[in-house]
């Protein structure tokens, strides 16, 4: 896995898991890697891991069966794509509008492009 460095690791990570949620490639009951295993697997220290996983516990995609490990939430596809649809809306579609306007771009040009 490669990082940004102006992004803090922990919530590349954490959004990684989200993606691969909203792709089909985990699914609701799946179990993820432990903190110690997925922190050697991607060469992270196992403490940026876990406060990854804490993130994802605490927005309810993952939980934590004590002593067996954690799980993907059943559902936590539509947790994830109500929360990105709610920030997306808020952060990233308005600095897009206000682009397209500046480039004299018309709405039916982008209606063709979906």
């Amino acid at each position: 896995m490669e990082f940004d460095i102006n992004r803090p690791i922990y919530l590349q990570i954490a959004e990684a898991f989200c993606n691969r949620i909203l792709s089909g490639e985990l699914k609701g009951g799946d179990r993820i890697p432990s903190v110690r295993e997925y922190g050697a697997e991607i060469g992270v220290n196992p403490n940026t891991v876990a406060r990854s996983y804490d993130v994802l516990t605490t927005d309810g995609i993952i939980f934590n069966k004590r002593g067996i490990g954690f799980y993907v939430s059943p559902d936590a596809a539509s947790s994830i794509r109500k929360a990105e649809k709610k920030r997306f809306l808020k952060e990233e579609l308005p600095a897009f509008v206000q682009r397209a306007k500046l480039l004299d771009i018309e709405p039916e040009e982008l209606k063709k492009l979906f």
